[in-house]
């Protein structure tokens, strides 16, 4: 029983996240904001991510409690989110997207975090927890992106309480992550950071995370930029995320422990070639039709990350290496993503946009298989040894 609440926690949480990560800057620009000020506001909410996210999982780790946390957290942001879809004024939206990055986006590591540590105790895969995260993304954001369409401004509001309400139930009723019997000990972190193998794998992590933010953030302005719809940009998260709970629920089937680089490698391969076919197409359906790629692309490099991580990582300090982690994909890259990706798509278009994006990921493959060999050649060597 206790594994239904946590998947249906995921299916709602996760339908939460869809109206405020896909949809906030659809939200934005009905404001009739620009571009390069859309990149300011989320810029700031990612800088503000950058900073709170590892503070909450320290907190967390702290006092060893996941779900108290989320909790606390998720009651803050629902008022948050409510306001915020109701605000039309540039600096009261700059404020209450700050302060959603602060309390809502830090949230999404933690639930990560008590998937994995859940899927450890119980013996299953954690695709089979995470699937359901992606059936509530994809399923809301269908609704949302027909709803908006069909009924206004007001289906923002009304879509964000409904979902934030549901997961904040289903919270309350979802288990606790076993405790971790060791305490937390400042030095393991420390030399956790400072292992070469922690510094590749963050700089890679970060260097993928740029183009797959600047997607996040700019594929529903890319969109209506091609003469798509609000609909359309709700079927492409559609897509993107039902193609994702096919991967999720067979990825412990395609990571093996040790080959968690070669598979971010491939990964990055599937995100370069996604954005060159996106800057390529010129009809917004055929943009949303290559979201399908989703499933090899960022499924494949998130999975394997959150194996890895858990891999080199002290054990007391899952929830704050959770954070780390969500820290250079939401908070550093999206800082990067919004403020540069917006300034660029006023001044270059999105095609050219999507072609960087696609420079960028190419580099991702080939620094993700050269520390993939690099570390394989020094394992080796230690066996020979």
């Amino acid at each position: 029983m206790a594994i239904h609440w946590l998947r249906g926690y995921n299916f709602f949480y996760f339908s939460l996240f869809s109206i405020f990560l896909s949809f906030l800057p659809i939200y934005l620009r009905s404001q009739h904001i620009t571009n390069t000020e859309l990149g300011l506001i989320l810029g700031l909410g990612g800088f503000v991510g950058m900073l709170s996210q590892p503070i909450w999982g320290m907190i967390s780790d702290r006092f060893r409690s996941l779900k108290h946390t989320l909790v606390m957290l998720l009651l803050v942001s629902v008022g948050i989110g409510a306001a915020l879809f109701q605000a039309s004024d540039m600096i009261l939206l700059g404020v209450l997207t700050g302060l959603m990055y602060f309390f809502f986006m830090p949230t999404d590591p933690l639930v990560e975090s008590l998937n994995y540590q859940s899927a450890q105790r119980l013996n299953i895969p954690f695709g089979s927890i995470r699937m359901f995260g992606a059936l509530g993304y994809a399923a809301s954001s269908l609704v949302a992106g027909v709803a908006i369409e069909y009924y206004g401004q007001g289906s923002y509001f009304a879509l964000f309480m409904l979902y934030g309400v549901l997961a904040l139930l289903l919270c309350l009723k979802t288990p606790e992550a076993p405790a971790v019997s060791k305490r937390m000990q400042l030095t393991d972190m420390k030399l956790f950071l400072k292992d070469k193998r922690t510094i590749m794998f963050f700089s890679l992590i970060l260097i993928l995370a740029i183009p797959h933010r600047m997607n996040d953030i700019f594929i529903g302005v890319y969109i209506q930029e091609l003469g798509g719809t609000v609909s359309q940009v709700g079927i492409a998260w559609t897509v993107m995320t039902l193609s994702e709970v096919v991967v999720f629920a067979v990825s412990h089937r395609l990571i093996r422990e040790g080959k968690e680089l070669a598979v971010i490698a491939w990964a990055a391969f599937f995100y370069a070639l996604r954005f060159l076919l996106s800057s390529i197409m010129a009809a917004p359906i055929a943009v949303v039709g290559l979201q399908l790629l989703q499933s090899v692309s960022f499924v494949l490099f998130y999975a394997a990350a959150i194996q890895y991580l858990y891999r080199i990582i002290p054990p007391a300090w899952k929830a704050t290496g959770q954070t780390l982690l969500a820290t250079l994909l939401f908070g550093i890259s999206g800082v990067v993503s919004s403020t540069l990706g917006g300034w660029l798509f006023d001044q270059v278009g999105g095609r050219n946009v999507y072609l960087i994006m696609a420079l960028l990921a190419g580099g991702g493959m080939v620094y993700s298989w050269a520390i993939h060999v690099k570390m394989k050649d020094q394992k080796t060597q230690k066996t020979s040894l």
